[in-house]
């Protein structure tokens, strides 16, 4: 994919690991500027001084209202122009409904749907200006499939599934193509809050994958002809009965 992004500035949020990180080290090699939007402010800086000038750090933290709201100008005083946005940061419940506190329901659903749909409302002008953009939602095989160990992270991606199709719907006439990206379990921080016997067995049967494979679908959505849109893929490991 050298050299596909050529001239692209993107950005994504939840950068400074996991899939996120690896998606930057991809759009980079292919030639884009990136900017990584994250709150982990060592994190952004240990990544960006790895990457090099490709990569521009930003510090927001997207469960701050105004601090989510500095998104897109941000990224224009830093970067000039904004071709792709990346909305992967999130946050995971799992568990039995009646283990989880109000206070984590709010912040995984602020932080899963709500700070998405304000992101992608913000740079949806500067896109139809421009009349071209790519747009990718982080979503999940459980906003496919009611995954009955995770009812509400499950009902986050299904709400951003829907979000997804239907804002697609609404810019496709402008030149803006929306996508999400939905994978199975992938090996990255997120799990951190995973049942330990659900982990252990999904790490021994192999049903896991790396956060560079879900940077490979990434890729893959973005770097097809501007007449062709993959509204949704989903990436599981082979062994990932779902």
């Amino acid at each position: 994919m050298a050299n596909e992004l050529d001239g692209k500035v993107a950005a994504v949020t939840g950068a400074a690991s996991g899939i996120g990180l690896a998606s930057v080290e991809a759009m980079i090699s292919a030639g884009a500027r990136v900017v990584l939007i994250d709150r982990d402010e060592e994190g952004l800086r240990k990544a960006c001084d790895r990457l090099g000038d490709s990569a521009i750090p930003l510090v927001i933290d997207l469960l701050n209202p105004e601090s989510c709201a500095s998104l897109l100008p941000g990224v224009l005083e830093k970067a000039g122009q904004l071709d792709i946005f990346y909305a992967n940061a999130g946050s995971y419940i799992g568990g039995d409904l009646l283990e989880a506190n109000s206070a984590g329901i709010d912040r995984m659903l602020n932080l899963n749907v709500n700070a998405v749909m304000k992101n992608v409302h913000d740079v949806l002008p500067h896109m139809i200006e421009r009349g071209t953009g790519d747009i990718v939602v982080t979503g999940s095989v459980a906003g496919h499939f009611p995954v009955s160990w995770e009812p509400v992270y499950a009902a986050s991606k299904w709400a951003v599934n829907c979000f997804v199709q239907t804002v697609r719907r609404q810019v496709n006439k402008h030149g803006i193509r929306v996508s999400a990206v939905s994978p199975g379990p992938v090996l990255s921080a997120l799990l951190a809050d995973w049942p330990e016997e659900n982990l252990r067995k999904a790490k021994e049967s192999g049903s896991i994958i790396e956060p560079k494979e879900v940077a490979d679908a990434v890729m893959y959505i973005l770097t097809r002809p501007r007449n062709v849109t993959i509204r949704d893929m989903i990436v599981l490991p082979s062994a990932f009965d779902m």
